[in-house]
């Protein structure tokens, strides 16, 4: 991902969350050189991903697959791609939080093993000035 992307992401973005990212937060996280990577299937990005790393340890903090695409196994294939980068890099471990609304993701993550490992009360913005839990989870690498 690159500052080319920017427009493409922030408008998937909106599609895809009811609270989503904004351009500035991807800008930044370019700028603070986290890792920002596409996912392209026959030369169409089909999904964005964004990661910290300190360490040993990462932190994915976005990962979406444009709507038209769910169901086809992209996310497993963009999460393969996403932690053979990091390995090399000499990550142990990868977290993430995930809303426990978000049933989808909550599979995948469980299914390429992920274990939830403790939960943030409140963390997530949700309808009507609500808030969402937020459910923390561990992969070994």
């Amino acid at each position: 991902m690159n500052i080319d992307d920017l427009a493409w992401v922030e408008g998937q973005e909106r599609v895809l969350h009811p609270f989503p990212w904004t351009m500035g937060n991807f800008s930044d996280a370019l700028e603070a050189g986290y890792i920002a990577r596409i996912i392209c299937v026959d030369g169409r990005n089909v999904g964005y991903a964004v990661m910290l790393t300190v360490l040993d340890e990462a932190h994915l903090l976005n990962i979406s697959i444009v709507r038209e695409c769910h169901g086809q196994g992209l996310g497993r294939t963009f999460l393969d791609a996403l932690c053979d980068e990091i390995r090399k890099r000499g990550v142990a471990q990868m977290f993430l939080e995930v809303r426990p609304s978000n049933e989808a993701a909550k599979r995948l993550y469980t299914a390429y093993g992920f274990v939830p490992i403790g939960r943030r009360k409140r963390y997530y913005p949700a309808a009507d000035g609500e808030r969402e839990d937020a459910i923390v989870m561990r992969l070994g690498l």
